[in-house]
């Protein structure tokens, strides 16, 4: 999935609403883990929370752009390049889905949404955004095959 939107997020029901009797974020906690990230648009850098930096295979929280994608599953890329670059030149919210590749061989999913601002004036602005990792991990389909032989 790759989406980008011109209009302001729409207003959701209450985490509350959501679950009857357990809170969003209890919810939320059960499924996934998640972790803001911001970037600067004057300098190109994005600087990550300790562990989406892990989960990206980084060994700092500030990079660029390319060696954050470099991870994801290569069909996906230049979607999720064009989409930030798209992002990076009027104020907009955007979202996007993907798996990053482990070195295990398996795939975790990711899903990101984001946001930029402050565009009026040429080189500056800034994103910010959250990712969210489900509590899995897919197998890649060789790995699934050779399971079944």
């Amino acid at each position: 999935m790759f989406s980008i939107a011109r209009t302001a997020l729409s207003q959701f029901p209450e985490a509350d609403s959501l679950a009857p009797g357990e809170s969003g974020h209890k919810l939320l906690n059960q499924f996934c883990f998640s972790e803001g990230w911001t970037g600067n648009l004057s300098n190109g850098l994005l600087r990550l929370g300790e562990n989406a930096a892990a989960m990206h295979g980084l060994h700092q929280p500030e990079c660029g752009l390319l060696n954050l994608v470099r991870c994801y599953d290569s069909a996906d890329r230049d979607h999720v390049l064009r989409l930030f670059e798209q992002a990076a030149t009027m104020s907009s919210s955007f979202c996007f889905s993907t798996t990053i590749i482990l070195t295990s061989g398996q795939k975790q999913p990711v899903f990101c949404v984001g946001e930029t601002s402050g565009l009026e004036q040429r080189y500056s602005g800034s994103m910010r955004g959250a990712f969210f990792f489900p509590r899995f991990q897919l197998e890649t389909r060789g790995r699934i095959f050779s399971h079944h032989q």
